[in-house]
């Protein structure tokens, strides 16, 4: 047996999430359901980095499996393009030692947020950015992102219906908040995310553009692990996985 690495980005627009659940299409059921066909029927699971929602897309999801299959390196990128929906591209794929895994060897994890705030839609990008027509007060929104950089317990940025046990403590070691023509692009990079906490901290980021949050709410609410202090959860669609760093 040899284990093959992936680098896999998806639209999620059509999806329930990445990881299989009873009801509703996933990415991984279709990554499986193309390993399935190459192996002649045989189940193939996949490991991933971790899970995104409903909605949310990637464009660095890295995931691994075993295969008893003698493919080239370099044939499995189109072999699987073959069997998958023109919303999920497999663009890289490499072997690697068996020890390698794609969940517990993450070192970083990398998201972009895009948001346009202005009164005109981009019927190209509705399901690719968060339209939020808003005056914002930008400087500020750039000033106040650089007090989540470091480490901190996140517990105020994380959804109540979270089901992790143990301490919320991450440590973000890149934090800004970009202009890009019409949009904004918020991106961020740590060793580890809670469950909604890129949308919460884009939320919270907004809410102070607009002028209903001051800047040292977010050092309140880290400091008081204080849900009620952050901003709304951001829908999801204007959600990447950028890249995951081993």
């Amino acid at each position: 047996m040899k284990r093959v690495k992936c680098t896999v980005e998806y639209d999620g627009t059509g999806y329930s999430g990445f990881q299989i659940q009873p009801n509703g299409k996933t990415v991984q059921e279709e990554l499986e359901k193309a390993l399935r066909t190459m192996h002649k029927g045989e189940h193939v699971r996949i490991i991933a980095s971790g899970r995104t929602d409903a909605g949310v897309h990637a464009k660095g999801q890295v995931f691994h499996f075993d295969t008893s299959l003698a493919v080239p390196e370099n044939r499995w990128v189109r072999a699987l393009e073959t069997l998958l929906p023109s919303d999920i591209y497999v663009k890289q794929a490499e072997y690697v030692e068996e020890s390698f895994h794609a969940q517990f060897d993450v070192k970083e994890k990398e998201y972009r947020y895009y948001v346009r705030p202005v009164r005109s839609r981009d019927v190209f990008r509705r399901r690719t950015v968060y339209h939020h027509p808003r005056n914002l007060d930008i400087e500020k929104m750039q000033e106040a992102v650089k007090q989540f950089l470091g480490t901190h317990d996140f517990t105020a940025f994380c959804s109540a219906k979270t089901t992790l046990k143990g301490n919320k403590i991450r440590t973000v070691s890149r934090a800004e908040l970009n202009v890009t023509g019409e949009e904004l692009e918020f991106i961020v990079r740590g060793n580890g995310f809670l469950y909604n906490m890129v949308r919460i901290m884009m939320g919270t980021l907004l809410e102070i553009g607009e002028g209903k949050k001051e800047i040292d709410t977010i050092p309140r609410a880290l400091a008081e692990h204080n849900r009620r202090l952050a901003g709304f959860t951001t829908p999801g669609h204007g959600l990447f996985l950028w890249e995951v760093s081993y």
